[in-house]
């Protein structure tokens, strides 16, 4: 299934956040959204939830969800979302308990998503026993046991240290490399970007346009940490980005 956004803008009151968004994210695609403070990256991840109806234009589905697509779109959140008192494949099953699946074939699910994010020895500890990156991987297993179509993610390594942030970057290559995903992934980070995202769309300061969009054919597997070429691009989108970073951050200082 793939996702087109078609002249979306929104306002807030007197003020604009998003302008005449159009973007396509075909099927397979890491689509990484970057941009100042404010531009309107999480907004737009919101109107491509559902979770709000912008101001103007639409948010199309394209196609049909794979077989088996229980939430067409699925969330991970940069703070994980998981509940204290469930283990790691209680807060796995809780998506699946929703839909109504229980038994042999909640087990049968819950053991596939377990294995693909390495958790399976983890299957009976508690969300306090985990280190962050391993709590963050129980929240993409709980995303990935719905099948969703398009996973929307939110900045979800923003609250991990540097060390943890590359290995999960690492772990998300090689789920992608396994059975390729579809994702819509905001984040602040450059790096994350690079080494993620076959497109990567550069938004403006407030109100939010498209001011570039940058397209890796680099192969994920290949993306590597202080890789020559993803510096380079890496340098290209900072280039776009610096001034209104600057400015963006400057009035947000004022507000």
């Amino acid at each position: 299934m793939d996702i087109r956004l078609d002249g979306i803008s929104h306002a807030y009151g007197e003020t604009e956040v998003l302008r005449d968004i159009s973007l396509d994210v075909a099927s397979g695609q890491i689509v990484c959204l970057v941009g100042p403070s404010g531009c309107g990256k999480s907004t737009l991840l919101r109107f491509l939830g559902g979770l709000e109806r912008p101001s103007a234009g639409r948010v199309l589905q394209l196609g049909t969800p794979p077989e088996g697509c229980l939430n067409p779109l699925t969330y991970v959140f940069q703070d994980f979302a998981l509940l204290p008192w469930r283990s790691v494949r209680g807060n796995i099953s809780l998506v699946l308990e929703d839909h109504g699946i229980r038994g042999a074939k909640a087990d049968e699910i819950i053991a596939d998503v377990l294995a693909r994010t390495k958790l399976t020895d983890f299957a009976k500890a508690l969300p306090k026993q985990l280190s962050g990156g391993m709590k963050q991987r129980v929240a993409i297993a709980r995303a990935l046991a719905v099948k969703p179509a398009v996973m929307l993610m939110d900045e979800p390594l923003s609250a991990l240290d540097s060390q943890t942030r590359e290995l999960l970057m690492d772990d998300l290559i090689a789920l992608w490399e396994r059975q390729p995903f579809t994702a819509v992934y905001v984040t602040h980070n450059l790096a994350e970007a690079v080494r993620l995202g076959h497109k990567i769309v550069v938004l403006s300061r407030r109100p939010g346009q498209i001011r570039e969009v940058v397209e890796i054919a680099k192969p994920l597997s290949e993306r590597g940490y202080a890789d020559a070429e993803l510096e380079q691009v890496q340098k290209h989108l900072w280039n776009l980005m610096r001034d209104e970073a600057r400015a963006a951050d400057e009035e947000l200082l004022n507000v």
